[in-house]
């Protein structure tokens, strides 16, 4: 009888063993995904007025923090006490520049007024005025004046972008 035993037992290994070599082994679970990093941004620092000028830096991504927009180039300014920053954002066509200035003008509180000398708008963002046009492939503007101080110094820095 042990023998038959250990046959019947043999048998049940075999069994079992056949059984899980044929069952589909639980799923691995996948890596997260990362996002895909910014594409690089290009360095328009120089293309800002010097008068006045704290400082410039490139922002890889999200610049004036809004999620819609990529990165650019960024410059702070404080004339005679009074603080405000300048943009310019790159992009692949004047299409892509106009849709990102809608894309800001969503954002902007209240009804954002229309530039049409300057193709953009001004309006609130959040507690900041904020002036913006798209020129060519560029999508640029001032935050923290007002349109009446914001105006001259947009001209000047359409001016720039060539």
């Amino acid at each position: 009888m042990k023998r038959a035993q250990a046959e019947g037992l043999l048998y049940i290994t075999l069994a079992c063993l056949c059984v899980a070599s044929c069952s589909t082994a639980p799923e691995a679970t996948p890596a997260p995904v990362a996002a895909p990093a910014p594409a690089p941004v290009a360095d328009h620092t120089s293309l800002f007025s010097d008068k006045g000028k704290v400082s410039t830096r490139i922002v890889p991504d999200h610049i004036l923090d809004i999620k819609a927009l990529p990165g650019g180039s960024l410059a702070e300014y404080d004339v005679k006490g009074l603080k405000y920053q300048e943009f310019i954002i790159d992009t692949d066509s004047a299409e892509k520049a106009a849709f990102m200035m809608l894309d800001i003008k969503d954002q902007l509180k209240k009804d954002p007024e229309y530039i049409a000398y300057m193709g953009g708008y001004f309006g609130m963002y959040g507690d900041q005025p904020l002036y913006c046009f798209a020129k060519t492939h560029y999508l640029a503007g001032i935050v923290g004046l007002p349109k009446d101080k914001a105006d001259p110094l947009a001209i000047g820095l359409a001016a720039q972008l060539h």
